[in-house]
């Protein structure tokens, strides 16, 4: 209804001004006349008439322009006592990709008052378009239609449109950003599908009160839920939606938003209510949060202040209503709240921060999680400061023609406290103070063709536990020095093979590490964690996340990567590159608790390459020349040989833990708007005149260790040309023997609006290469309000 709304109201105002641009202006005679009221009018006809001070009367093809309106008609009258232009024949008016026509207008210009026979509208950008038994011009910019329809779908006449929106009447007012419709009923198939008595709805992109389509989910654990959403405008700056909602399985609930913005902070506010769970027998209750802005008071000028919360009643909830979790990781759910200030500039970059982290652990009893630590207080410091910075042009005393470096340091320092979080079934971890400092002294030169980066970082930490270690210990203190430097070559070639002229490079690179060992216990892990070993962390000082743990070290990380481009256009055809660490003594903290005397670590080779046109492959694999296999790879191809036609394949393994395939897909399957095979032709019908294509959309996660699908899409796409049919199933799995299995039905009305559960944030997530039939028109914005749709 909104895109018919603001498609008519251009459609109407276009012929208002079009003529309105003419008031008061006669064309004297002939091709290229000109107005005698001054302003500039071309205007020609096969015949004009002049009656002075009374009339100008023109006829055959005749074609006024002014201001890029252009009118048309067979036969057109201006009275200039009346300031009254009337049009017969076939009138026709054009400006900015909308086209006007009807039998007869009757217009006093200076006043915008007047009415337009029969006319019908086309809007050439969207395709659309329809027509009205009257419109009323009622002033400069309000008007009034009688029994008005709207369509995408072929208006030729030859068949009956797909859908069709009617209205008996639609009156507008821009001025009041308010237009009501009468009697108004939507059409598919012939089928009435919607009908309102009375609409109420904005015509403009200002915001208004109202109710928004209805809101429908269809799955296995709540049956059918129906929410009607109504969008309450309080404020420019403050808007609120709420919904009543109802289940077949679940019953009744509610659902509200509130969203604020103002100039120096945003947030919204967002909850969902189960007053009784049929199913659960309980009350049930979701609560979401989120705020970030600047602080103008007290003296903390330039100071930001940011929180978010997301809580739920139950441990449940993630696997009963998953599309209601916001967070990353739906059973741990987090609170956070931060302040920070910016040091002044003349100290460097840098930032003073006060946070707090919580965490709510949604347990199950088949498969336990042990979470993250609650940091109940954090208070830090971070800055970065160039202590050497080199200035002015290149400086060939600095040897092999080298821009000046610069010397650089970075502090971060910090006192957390750390608790468990509530629920958490871990028992033996220790909780506690702690407060560390991690410096670090760096600089990097680089020239044409090489760099060379030597860097000295110093992790000191100090502890003050609740529990003592196994040897008695509450209080303990570390501090680690490491020394890395990191160096590579850049080196080209130019090249002629596979009849174009392309670019190789080779690039080396060489990683040495140097960190003496230091006693660390590993029951101290607040916020460190093994690293995963693949092509980028092995160019890393550490082995662990965090602060807890530092990898002891006297190593060599080697590896070279070679790349294909093409010379014309830059583009990447081809990536190989195989890396491996080399340890000079044995390594006594390692990710696997226990010491290592490996002097060559696992090989990673990774590639990827896209010359074969249409296609892209890529793959990395971990390989143990111990055993002589692989313990870890992830190889994938994708074919993508049009639009709406891509194919992808990804094989993950990973030994002793999983082995997984997915697919994914979207491609066309039957063409449905002629005769086609195996009867197919016969449901051109449905399409309304216009061609249709039926598309199939999927994805699968095969497990091969399980013997199992653990999550799937499948679904189909039928494109009409003026309609979008979609009906989608998504399975998740929430435990080894349980899933949520939810269908999503959608029609989308090109020109008009979508209706039905939306699919389309699923297939675009989880199908690489998927493209919409059509695109959206209007991305949802993030703080500032929803386009309303009509209220009654």
């Amino acid at each position: 209804m909104l895109a018919m709304v603001h498609a008519l109201t251009g459609a109407a105002m276009v012929a208002a001004t079009g003529f309105a641009q003419a008031q008061a202006q006669a064309p004297a005679s002939g091709p290229g006349a000109r107005a005698v009221s001054g302003q500039p009018v071309r205007a020609q006809a096969r015949e004009i008439t002049v009656q002075t001070d009374v009339s100008v009367t023109a006829s055959g093809d005749v074609e006024l322009e002014q201001d890029g309106v252009q009118v048309r008609a067979d036969w057109l009258q201006y009275l200039l006592a009346e300031d009254r232009a009337i049009a017969r024949g076939r009138v026709e008016v054009r400006r900015q990709g909308s086209v006007f026509t009807g039998p007869q207008l009757d217009l006093q210009l200076k006043r915008f008052e007047g009415t337009f026979l029969q006319p019908r509208f086309e809007f050439l950008r969207s395709g659309s378009g329809g027509q009205a038994e009257r419109i009323d011009f009622l002033g400069e910019r309000r008007l009034s239609a009688r029994e008005v329809r709207y369509t995408s779908c072929p208006r030729d006449g030859s068949a009956d449109p797909a859908w069709l929106l009617s209205a008996a009447r639609l009156d507008l007012d821009p001025t009041g950003n308010e237009g009501v419709a009468e009697s108004a009923v939507l059409r598919f198939l012939g089928v009435p599908i919607l009908a309102w008595p009375k609409l109420s709805f904005p015509i403009t992109e200002a915001r208004k009160s109202g109710f928004l389509p209805p809101a429908i989910n269809l799955d296995n654990r709540s049956g059918v839920e129906l929410g009607l959403p109504y969008y309450w405008n309080i404020a420019p700056n403050l808007d609120a939606t709420l919904t009543p909602r109802t289940s077949t399985r679940r019953g009744l609930g509610a659902e509200a938003e509130l969203r604020y913005l103002e100039p120096s902070f945003a947030g919204e506010l967002w909850g969902r209510l189960l007053p009784r769970d049929e199913v659960a027998g309980r009350s049930r209750h979701a609560l979401r949060l989120s705020h970030e802005g600047t602080l103008q008071i007290l003296g903390f000028e330039g100071a930001r202040l940011a929180w978010s919360a997301e809580r739920v009643s139950d441990n449940d909830w993630w696997r009963d209503f998953p599309r209601n979790t916001a967070a990353l990781t739906p059973r741990l759910l987090p609170l956070k709240a931060q302040l920070e200030h910016p040091l002044p500039a003349w100290l460097g970059e840098g930032v003073l921060y006060a946070r707090t982290t919580r965490w709510q652990v949604l347990q199950s009893a088949e498969a336990a999680i042990v979470a993250p630590y609650d940091r109940s207080l954090q208070l830090g410091l971070r800055l970065s400061q160039v202590l050497a910075p080199g200035a002015g042009p290149r400086d060939e005393t600095a040897g092999h023609g080298l821009r000046p470096g610069r010397w650089q340091a970075d502090l971060e320092a910090e006192f957390n406290r750390f608790d468990l979080p509530a629920g958490d079934p871990s028992s033996g971890r220790p909780t506690g103070a702690r407060a560390h400092a991690l410096g670090v002294v760096s600089r990097t030169w680089r020239a044409p063709g090489w760099w060379l980066a030597p860097r000295l970082a110093v992790n000191a930490a100090a502890y003050d536990l609740d529990q003592s270690l196994p040897d008695g210990r509450r209080r303990l203190s570390r501090t680690i020095p490491t020394l890395s430097l990191d160096a590579g070559l850049e080196l080209e070639r130019e090249l002629t093979a596979l009849g174009r002229a392309l670019r190789q490079t080779l690039e080396p690179r060489l990683f040495a590490v140097h960190t003496p060992w230091r006693e660390q216990s590993p029951l101290l892990a607040f916020d460190s964690a093994p690293k995963d070993f693949n092509f980028s962390s092995i160019f890393s000082d550490n082995d662990f996340t965090g602060v807890d743990r530092v990898s002891d070290a006297s190593q060599v990380n080697a590896g070279v990567t070679t790349r294909l481009l093409d010379s014309g256009q830059g583009t990447e055809l081809l990536r190989l590159g195989v890396v491996q660490r080399f340890l000079l003594r044995t390594q006594r903290i390692t990710a696997d608790a226990g010491p290592s005397a490996r002097r060559a670590s696992d090989m990673i080779v990774l590639g990827s390459t896209s010359v074969i046109p249409r296609w892209y492959a890529e793959g990395a694999i971990r390989y143990d020349a111990d055993i002589q296999r692989a313990v870890r790879s992830v190889l994938s191809v994708r074919h993508t040989p049009g639009d709406f036609r891509t194919f992808g394949l990804t094989y993950r393994y990973s030994r002793g833990a999983s082995e997984q395939v997915e697919a994914g897909v979207q491609w066309p399957l039957a063409r449905l708007g002629g005769a086609g095979p195996g009867g197919l032709g016969n449901l051109a019908g449905l399409a309304g005149g216009c061609n249709g294509r039926l598309y199939g959309v999927g994805r699968a996660n095969y497990s091969m260790r399980d013997s199992r699908v653990t999550d799937s899409i499948v679904g189909l796409e039928f494109d009409a040309g003026c309609w979008i049919g979609r009906v989608v199933v998504e399975r998740l799995s929430t435990g080894r023997t349980e899933a949520t299995t939810r269908l999503m039905l959608q029609l989308e009305l090109v020109g008009l609006s979508r209706l039905g559960s939306n699919p389309l944030r699923v297939l675009k997530d989880n199908i690489p290469g998927y493209q919409l039939l059509r695109e959206e028109r209007n991305a949802p914005p993030s703080v500032p309000a929803p386009d309303p749709a009509p209220s009654p």
